[in-house]
């Protein structure tokens, strides 16, 4: 299948168009490079451009004979949609307005969209299931849920045919350790504890008084080849005929801030200092998925996402993308 990859020049955007490459399919990358790296496109054809921009879109989709869309292209960070909630909903619901009037004037009917758990907010229940209620806590929630919301309302319009893949935390690098994750600013956490590492100085630590056992907040941590996997997975479905889903991807096992950089500090062989500051707004106390729907749907299991396998591949990716020589730790496996 001909299949564009929004947001394709991003972290988990281009593991994926990797896996989907490698499973015969031909990824047609549309990217802004706003937050994306060009050097990230290895794998299909680049188009810059933007999803704001329904003509561009409409002519990728043309040209290319696009079967499936897989929908990456958004901002992600919690504290800057806080900060600036204006451009969170005028790019990522705006935007995907725009991509899905696009899809539809073109007749492609498969669509896999990046969603996040973020849309859950502070759980009722753990491990989340996916009709846990939505009542997300930050505007970038907010913009996820309503571009769920959209998809839901073109499938019972124009028949699209959609699965929106809720990520609990995405971590680690492709093992080959030539793509992997570099966000500017950073603020996820496994990669700002192993800049610290390489740094020599302290990470911060945003919050040690949640009803936690050790006070952090506990995460759900997914390997980015996993998620690539499942994406390959969900469009394959569609294009079968399969029903429209919201499915959780994680692990089903969380772990909190300060096990993750104890376990950091085994693999790099490095000690990391610890600030603690004060909460971040949106942040819930702990997100664990239930990944009973993805199994049974998408016959999905995660086959790269313990923890120190997830903290070797990043370690690996970072130290090359930091030239940083001191060996500290094993190689990844």
């Amino acid at each position: 299948m001909n299949i564009l990859v929004t947001g394709g020049a991003g972290y988990i955007g281009s593991h994926c168009c990797k896996a989907l490459a490698a499973g015969g399919h031909r990824p047609i990358v549309f990217d802004s490079l706003v937050k994306g790296h060009r050097e990230n496109v290895r794998w299909g054809e680049f188009i810059r451009g933007d999803i704001n921009d329904p003509e561009a879109i409409e002519s990728c989709l043309e040209r290319g004979r696009v079967d499936a869309v897989v929908h990456f292209a958004a901002f992600i960070e919690v504290g800057e949609s806080v900060a600036d909630p204006l451009a969170y909903y005028a790019n990522n619901v705006g935007g995907t307005l725009q991509l899905l009037r696009a899809v539809q004037r073109c007749g492609v009917r498969n669509f896999v969209f990046s969603s996040s758990a973020a849309v859950y907010g502070t759980p009722e229940r753990v491990p989340i299931e996916e009709d846990h209620p939505l009542n997300p806590l930050s505007p970038y929630g907010w913009t996820k849920r309503m571009m769920e919301a959209m998809l839901a309302d073109f499938g019972r319009a124009y028949g699209l045919r959609w699965a929106a893949l809720r990520y609990f935390n995405a971590a680690g690098a492709d093992r080959s350790a030539d793509i992997g994750e570099a966000h500017d600013p950073e603020s996820h956490l496994i990669p700002r504890v192993l800049d610290a590492a390489i740094a020599g100085r302290p990470v911060d630590v945003f919050g040690a008084d949640y009803p936690t056992p050790d006070g952090t907040c506990v995460r759900d941590y997914v390997h980015v080849s996993d998620l690539a996997a499942a994406h390959v997975t969900a469009v394959e479905r569609l294009a079968a005929g399969g029903p429209a889903a919201a499915i959780n991807l994680g692990q089903g096992r969380g772990y909190s801030v300060m096990e993750v950089i104890r376990a950091a500090q085994e693999v790099t062989g490095l000690p990391v200092a610890v600030r603690i500051s004060g909460r971040r707004p949106g942040d819930a106390p702990v997100l664990v998925a239930s990944n009973r729907k993805a199994r049974e749907v998408l016959g999905w299991t995660p086959q790269e996402s313990g923890l120190d396998h997830i903290l070797r591949t990043a370690w690996a990716w970072h130290r090359k993308l930091k030239g940083f020589a001191r060996p500290g730790g094993a190689d990844a496996h």
